[in-house]
């Protein structure tokens, strides 16, 4: 995971510009790793996995107060056990640079919190 892009901020997108794609998604990509998808050139996508329901909402909470922080709000699903996180900007209904700087941020709150 891309210390550099954890340490950034999320730009609020205004629409009117295109999708990343091509040579600078697969470069943020590569960039952001920690098993991370770019699924269709649309979204961002990673599966998390805890070791009980009670963890893995306290991670979804947590997800959405950085959400809340970085007004950048992505779609998850919690089922036991596992959070799915889905990212992308839907004012462009694409991915922009915001995108991965969320992941990176999210892979900062990856670890259970006692």
């Amino acid at each position: 995971m891309s210390n550099s892009l954890a340490q950034q901020q999320c730009i609020p997108c205004r629409g009117g510009v295109p999708p990343l794609e091509g040579t600078a998604l697969a470069e943020l990509a590569e960039e952001l790793g920690g098993e991370w998808s770019v699924v269709d050139g649309h979204h961002l996508e990673k599966e998390y996995r805890f070791p009980n329901f009670v963890t893995a909402l306290g991670f979804v909470n947590r997800v959405g107060e950085l959400a809340e922080e970085q007004n950048h709000h992505p779609d998850m699903f919690l089922a036991w056990g596992r959070v799915i996180v889905r990212i992308w900007t839907h004012k462009i209904d694409g991915l922009t640079e915001s995108d991965f700087v969320f992941a990176a941020k999210t892979e900062t709150l990856q670890r259970p919190q006692a």
